[in-house]
């Protein structure tokens, strides 16, 4: 075997390790941004814990079909891909939407979220999602807003009393 086959498997397996450690992979079209708008999104990934690489669209697919995930439309892999690799089921699909909307370059192919497949309205839709301490805050208001009111309620009734 030629050494150029043996590396393209090599790079295989490790796109294939990727995609099987992450909660969720974003599929890109990077085509139009710069190279100063793509370091800043590679900067903002670094720092969310998301990997962010770019992939020849030919390994990509030998890689989703050998771990059996073939639910995708392979029209998808025409053009320029990017994919994120990210270790929670949201932090790819909110970074890569903000950054899409800022720069209107961009777009979203399709994403993988716990082994399934979706498109690029549920992707978007995902980005929307608050953030893990914006989700933790409001359940604790929540929480909060009984106590406090009986908290107000027993106040008032010693405020009559006096």
């Amino acid at each position: 075997m030629s050494a150029n086959l043996e590396l393209k498997k090599e790079l295989v397996e490790g796109i294939k390790s990727e995609l099987s450690n992450a909660k969720s992979i974003i599929f890109v079209d990077y085509r139009g941004i710069t190279v100063a708008e793509d370091t800043a999104m590679r900067k903002e990934f670094r720092e969310n814990g998301v990997t962010y690489k770019v992939f020849k669209n030919r390994l990509l697919v030998r890689a989703l079909n050998d771990l059996g995930i073939t639910d995708y439309d392979p029209k998808m892999f025409e053009g320029t891909t990017a994919v994120a690799f990210g270790s929670d089921e949201i932090a790819p699909a909110k970074i890569f939407c903000k950054n899409q909307k800022e720069l209107n370059k961009m777009s979203v192919k399709f994403g993988i979220v716990d082994g399934k497949i979706m498109d690029q309205n549920q992707v978007e839709e995902l980005a929307k999602i608050p953030s893990k301490d914006v989700l933790i805050a409001m359940l604790l208001g929540t929480l909060n807003a009984p106590v406090s009111a009986l908290a107000r309620a027993l106040n008032a009734i010693a405020e009559k009393q006096n």
